[in-house]
């Protein structure tokens, strides 16, 4: 296995290596044979969220947002298109600050929709506010590799 890149799964939270020249294959989970990337963010809470910003070889890129908020509910279209776009260059997670209040503290969320990409375990850029569609495009272009 050349390059191997480490996710994790999803649907069953496994880790799953695979090849880097690989990705772009339609790789699925060994252990529960759910696709990898199905080009849809995963849902995030406070039980899976450290293993996916830690474990995760790709960046991940976290919607803080709440059910009430309407410029989140505007942007959530937006960020399920950027990640259909994007994977599998990166991860997409959407954390709802209403379930998982103590992981938006943690974070220091003080205004949601706020988007934080993690890679390497480590935040590595955070963005307050609803963005559209072109303006995401250029912030994730600052902030993801290649």
């Amino acid at each position: 296995m050349t390059n191997p890149v480490e996710i994790v799964c999803k649907s069953c939270d496994s880790l799953v290596r695979v090849p880097g020249e690989r990705l772009n294959d339609g790789p699925k989970c060994p252990k529960c044979h759910a696709p990898i990337f199905d080009g849809q963010p995963l849902t995030l809470t406070a039980a899976n969220f450290e293993r996916h910003v830690s474990a995760n070889t790709l960046p991940l890129v976290v919607d803080f947002w709440a059910p009430w908020c309407a410029p989140c509910r505007a942007m959530a279209p937006v960020f399920e298109a950027a990640a259909a776009r994007h994977q599998p260059s990166a991860r997409f997670g959407k954390l709802n600050t209403e379930d998982s209040g103590a992981v938006a503290a943690r974070h220091g969320i003080r205004s949601i929709p706020t988007l934080i990409v993690f890679h390497g375990g480590r935040e590595v850029a955070r963005q307050s506010g609803a963005m559209d569609g072109a303006t995401l495009d250029r912030w994730l272009a600052a902030h993801l590799p290649g």
